[in-house]
């Protein structure tokens, strides 16, 4: 047999089961990196809203 046939054959035996792929270590730490990134500015919005200071004037009469 050639080498074509051989990798075609090699190709088939490690096709990837659709139903088994899942996003793994990779998909994890993505995941994780978003979720401490999303924490952290959090915290930096609030602390720069606890800074604000704001005194709300009432309307003036409507004539």
């Amino acid at each position: 047999m050639s080498a074509p046939v051989y990798l075609s054959q090699a190709a088939a035996t490690l096709a990837v089961d659709d139903a088994k792929v899942t996003p793994g270590l990779l998909g994890f730490v993505v995941f994780a990196v978003l979720g401490v990134a999303t924490w952290f500015l959090l915290k930096s919005m609030n602390s720069r809203f606890k800074k604000i200071d704001f005194i709300e004037e009432p309307e003036a009469p409507k004539e």
